[in-house]
């Protein structure tokens, strides 16, 4: 299985900041992005930490040893890291006056041979564009989420509802928090999409399996589905990352001979 990724990042058009991140490391086949919340700048820190504490731990055991673990070590090791980047931004929001309150959402994902290792905490999403249809890979944790799985309100009621920015689950906020991880089996073909709720608050799901859906490079659909967020009302930040499966080429008969020899 080839892949190949692209994010972006964008400010959006009404907050002076941007307050999410993203961390790509095509080599580890490693995404990920955080939403970060609180006042002044502190989303910003949290994102931030977020991003390149996870990243960072995740990639060294990855060199060490991905060549010897199984999906289900790989989701150890993503809530491991996550663990200790919670505890870092709760320390933090703790401890200097500037950043209290803080916290982030989170999605991420680890390629592990033809699976893709999926995690998230909160409202940040991951979908799959696969033969035509979109698939939401993540439940948010969120307020309007529970409302909807006791039946209170239907999923119509939540997309104009003014809460639906309330999360249950973050990083940061508690000295523990949990990860949700799952293991998606890859197909060629398949395109996923890590998301903050700048994406998918602006744009229908409709709206962007109309972009998944076609061939063009990744970076040029990262930046319609940006696009398409600001052209909405760009009200948050907003910030994709996508991964594009494809079957590995096979060597041809001549060039197989040749390498055997």
């Amino acid at each position: 299985m080839e892949l190949e990724f692209s994010a972006l990042t964008d400010v959006g058009r009404l907050r002076a900041n941007n307050e999410d991140a993203v961390v790509v490391m095509p080599d580890h086949g490693l995404v990920v992005l955080a939403d970060g919340m609180g006042g002044y700048n502190a989303g910003e820190v949290a994102s931030a930490l977020a991003v390149n504490l996870i990243s960072g731990e995740l990639a060294r055991w990855l060199d060490q040893a991905a060549h010897l673990a199984s999906a289900r070590d790989v989701r150890r090791a993503m809530e491991i890291c996550v663990d200790n980047a919670n505890r870092e931004i709760f320390d933090t929001a703790n401890t200097n006056e500037a950043c209290a309150g803080m916290g982030t959402t989170l999605v991420m994902a680890v390629a592990h041979g033809a699976t893709l290792v999926v995690g998230h905490v909160g409202d940040s999403r991951a979908y799959r564009w696969r033969a035509g249809a979109l698939v939401q890979l993540t439940r948010d944790h969120s307020l309007l989420q529970e409302q909807i799985d006791i039946g209170l309100i239907t999923p119509e009621e939540a997309a104009a509802s003014a809460n639906r920015n309330l999360v249950t689950r973050a990083l940061g906020v508690e000295d523990t928090v949990l990860l949700d991880a799952q293991e998606v089996p890859m197909e060629p073909g398949d395109v996923y999409l890590l998301c903050s709720d700048g994406l998918n608050d602006m744009v229908t799901d409709g709206g962007i399996a109309a972009v998944l859906e076609s061939h063009a490079p990744l970076g040029s659909l990262a930046r319609r589905l940006v696009d398409m967020a600001n052209e909405a009302g760009g009200r948050d930040n907003v910030s994709v990352a996508l991964i594009r499966a494809a079957e590995t080429p096979k060597k041809s008969g001549v060039l197989s001979k040749l390498l055997r020899k």
